[in-house]
């Protein structure tokens, strides 16, 4: 009888490595300077570990490709200070936070609360992907969202399923940060950074069910057309940094969901399609006013931002109706 081979998952990542080694010692202490002190210990029969850790910073949070290479046992106790979403790439792991224990796979993250004890199992062949933030920068998200301040710390569900359409596309925003961070693309930097992640972290809480989950949907008020126009003033001011959604609510004085609401009822359209709206402008600005010799279109739309050029090329067109080309050539 044939056996169907399953192929590990590639290594993600690569070009931010931050260590790799045999040995287990090595690898606690090393994983303990970027998150914090733990119990690790090995099931593997041979006692052998072969870990790869990979991390990518992006904005107020980092990305991390985190591999021991054998079975192994995981006791941080509290993580105290920051939320870490953990996705196992192949395999699983059985992660306990307080009284709730949730079997993990690729289909099931896992996002412990800081503040109850911590253990786990991650099972061999097991890689995960792991999405870093401090509770400092989550909370004062949260907080930004609703418009008010916290009456508690936020807890998170510790089980979050993948499967369902909004998590598929908050994935997928990792995927595009990974992808870009092992092409040493533009995401890592600049205001491209900025925007995948105020798009990473507000997708984490407004996709994953938390106990200030009831509260982001109840008597939600859009923002009035004077905190619109000044959102926009601030759009059109500073061409050199496009502002973040988390930074034009700020600036409006109004919640994000609420300047996300008020957008939609009174500019037809969300504040991330009017900011790629106005890039788009700032590219064909540039390119009438300038000849080819002096900077060709993949600059341009590098530089606004647009680091897929058949995508830029074809939202360009719906916008202005005519391709970069065309309007260099006009």
């Amino acid at each position: 009888m044939s056996v169907a081979l399953v192929t590990p998952p590639t290594e993600l990542l690569t070009a931010h490595n931050l260590f790799r080694t045999t040995s287990l010692d090595e690898a606690r202490d090393a994983v303990a300077r970027v998150f914090c002190p733990h119990r690790l210990v090995t099931t593997s029969g041979t006692g052998v570990v072969r870990t790869v850790h990979n991390r990518v910073n992006l904005g107020h949070l980092s990305i991390n490709y985190l591999d021991y290479g054998a079975e192994v046992e995981i006791d941080p106790g509290e993580l105290s200070s920051f939320f870490l979403v953990q996705i196992p790439l192949a395999g699983g792991s059985s992660v306990t936070c307080g009284r709730t224990t949730v079997i993990s796979s690729p289909e099931q993250a896992s996002v412990p609360t800081p503040t109850e004890p911590l253990r786990m199992v991650w099972f061999d062949d097991s890689p995960h992907l792991l999405v870093h933030v401090s509770r400092v920068v989550a909370e004062e998200r949260l907080r930004l969202l609703l418009g008010h301040g916290l009456i508690a710390p936020l807890r998170f569900d510790v089980g979050m399923d993948l499967t369902t359409s909004r998590a598929r596309s908050w994935r997928q925003l990792l995927d595009i940060a990974v992808a870009d961070a092992d092409a040493s693309g533009l995401t890592m930097h600049g205001f491209l950074r900025d925007q995948l992640e105020d798009l990473i972290l507000t997708g984490l809480l407004m996709t994953h069910r938390h106990n200030y989950s009831d509260h982001l949907l109840r008597d939600l008020r859009p923002a009035a057309p004077r905190a619109i126009r000044e959102a926009i003033a601030l759009f059109e001011q500073t061409p050199e940094h496009t502002p973040t959604v988390t930074e034009l609510a700020a600036a409006a004085g109004v919640s994000i969901r609420s300047l996300q609401v008020g957008f939609k009822q009174h500019i037809g359209m969300s504040p991330t399609e009017y900011l790629r709206d106005l890039r788009l402008q700032r590219v064909r600005d540039a390119l009438q006013a300038s000849s080819p010799d002096q900077s060709t279109i993949a600059d341009l739309a590098y530089a606004w931002g647009f680091n897929h050029l058949g995508r830029f090329a074809q939202l360009y067109r719906k916008r202005f109706g005519e391709l970069p080309s065309q309007t260099v050539r006009g």
